[in-house]
């Protein structure tokens, strides 16, 4: 157990660590958040700047959001999935991360029924079938569950993507487990209805999920570090919970996983637990369209009325998950002062993950080291979370708007 209660023992953020077979310059890593930097499915120089700048400003490893495994995969129509095509463009952006100094990672994902976008044949695949809420919105009111040859497929999928992103360049992989996506789905009791093999009890939920990370550790697994994101709470009566999801990360670590990233939140339940804050509601209002108006109206309803943020608000589900496991664990959760940082060190926490401060200032990490601050100065309003709808990508509205011409240019070879 790496529990450090000795202030002499305490690890400092800014010391190197390994993660499987790969060695970080120091703790921060950027945490996986939707850019919104690929129209048409493609990278652009957008994403490459953004990716390179935070390099550049001092983080261990910087990760890619959302490298969908399939193009069934996707939620949205302009995120990317793992193809030749995009290889060979990821591939600018690693070599510009390298040339920085830091580690890049890949987050490989699948949406399930979590998806804006109609299958050609029939519905989503999902952990159970049943009435699509999200899909609802979108017009895609049924969802299908998944078989076992379907879940073997999947698993596939995944391992492929990450043969193809150890191709591209990246140093490690993320799975993404969290936040409603599908590996989220069969682990939630929220979403997971089965009463089969992989259904029921957690570690029946735990068994495709698992399966998936069998399949990228032998894809990969002595070439890339191969980490997870997981839910340690959906925030949401019914999910899952700290409790549940110790178990998880048990079997998991007995699996292979080089690291956890411990997250939390729900998408469709609770999207304002991710941020820790209260979501930009209005700002949502103006850009949905038709029957998507209803998500926006629906979380002003259910949005707790005095949240109001705190940095480590998840650090209490995650002590728990802690004492159940020795790999390394990444926190998430409002990382935004020297203060915390030292903190989460002390708490035996590896791995700082962080985004908001790194979107607010890319430098934050070497200003931090320089003690030139302390203390991010992100607010934590979530407006830039909206930058997955705009077609210029995620920013900080305090920095003015990201270049247009550089927003919409593909990277070049």
């Amino acid at each position: 157990m790496n529990t450090l209660n000795e202030k002499s023992e305490k690890p400092s953020p800014f010391s190197s660590f390994q993660v499987g077979p790969l060695k970080l310059r120091n703790r921060f890593i950027k945490a996986g958040a939707n850019e919104g930097m690929t129209p048409e499915g493609m990278p652009t120089k957008a994403l490459v700047k953004h990716h390179r700048d935070i390099a550049a400003g001092g983080v261990g490893m910087t990760t890619v959001a959302y490298g969908a495994v399939s193009a069934e995969g996707r939620t949205f129509k302009h995120q990317f999935y793992m193809s030749r095509e995009v290889v060979r463009h990821l591939r600018v952006l690693t070599d510009a991360v390298h040339a920085e100094g830091a580690a890049a990672c890949l987050q490989i994902t699948h949406g399930g029924s979590f998806t804006m976008l109609k299958p050609e044949h029939g519905f989503p695949k999902t952990a159970s079938s049943g009435f699509n809420a999200f899909g609802f919105l979108q017009g895609i009111l049924w969802q299908k569950s998944m078989s076992e040859t379907d879940m073997h497929r999947v698993a596939g999928e995944f391992a492929q993507a990450a043969r193809m992103a150890q191709e591209a360049g990246f140093d490690a992989v993320e799975i993404h487990m969290g936040h409603g996506y599908l590996l989220n789905q069969f682990l939630s009791p929220l979403s997971n209805k089965r009463r089969d093999d992989y259904g029921g009890s957690v570690e029946a939920r735990t068994r495709f999920p698992a399966m998936v990370l069998r399949r990228v550790k032998e894809a990969v697994g002595s070439r890339l570090a191969v980490t997870c994101k997981l839910n340690q709470t959906d925030a949401a009566r019914g999910g899952i919970d700290a409790e549940q999801a110790l178990v998880s990360a048990r079997i998991l670590e007995s699996n292979g996983a080089d690291m956890l990233t411990l997250s939390g939140g729900h998408n469709m339940y609770s999207p304002w637990a991710l941020f820790g804050s209260p979501m930009p509601i209005d700002e949502m209002k103006a850009h949905a369209r038709g029957l998507a108006r209803i998500g926006p109206w629906a979380l002003g309803l259910q949005q707790p009325k005095d949240l109001k943020f705190r940095e480590l608000y998840f650090l209490e589900s995650a002590r728990q998950i802690r004492k159940a496991v020795s790999m390394p664990l990444a926190l998430v959760g409002g990382v935004k002062s020297i203060a915390s940082a030292e903190r989460a060190m002390a708490e035996g926490f590896e791995v700082i993950a962080l985004a908001r401060a790194l979107i607010h200032d890319p430098a934050f990490v070497n200003k931090l080291a320089a003690g030139q601050i302390g203390q991010s100065g992100c607010n934590s309003c979530n407006r830039c979370v909206m930058g997955i709808y705009d077609p210029l990508g995620v920013r900080c509205i305090f920095n003015g708007p990201n270049d247009p011409i550089i927003a919409k240019a593909l990277p070049a070879d």
